[in-house]
């Protein structure tokens, strides 16, 4: 009975560790801990919003799962299993909204290639069209 107690207990502190860095921004990018959609992991700016925003909840499930497994060593399966029902779902739930929140983000802009100066001129793109037909290499042409 008290190793089932100890499930909740073990994986709510794992959860709570995850969410209180990922709410101090300090979660780094990685394989395992997190919110990790398509929509965090396309920048290391969306997945710092995403596990900011699903931070504080994150937290609370792994609170909600230590308390319910502390809770089991004395109460019971009853106590123990309701609690780690509440655990996930508040953790999925934090989890939608930093999903949610990465998904708002608008798209960085692409990287300016070598020489460009991001004037939107059109020189950048005409160079590379060049480059192909005449030869010109007009990319490292520098003024306005």
């Amino acid at each position: 009975m008290e190793l089932v107690a100890l499930v909740p207990l073990v994986i709510g502190s794992g959860i709570g560790v995850v969410g209180v860095l990922g709410w101090l921004e300090r979660l780094p990018r990685n394989r395992f801990g997190g919110v990790r959609t398509p929509a965090s992991l396309r920048s290391e700016r969306a997945f710092r919003v995403a596990n900011k925003v699903a931070g504080p909840p994150v937290a609370v499930a792994g609170l909600v799962g230590v308390a319910s497994g502390a809770a089991g060593l004395a109460a019971g399966l009853v106590v123990t299993v309701i609690g780690f029902v509440g655990m996930v779902a508040i953790a999925v739930a934090g989890g939608l909204l930093g999903h949610r929140a990465a998904e708002a983000l608008p798209e960085e802009p692409p990287e300016l290639p070598p020489g460009c100066r991001g004037c939107a001129c059109g020189g950048c793109e005409l160079a590379g069209r060049a480059a192909g037909s005449v030869g010109a290499d007009v990319a490292g042409v520098g003024g306005e």
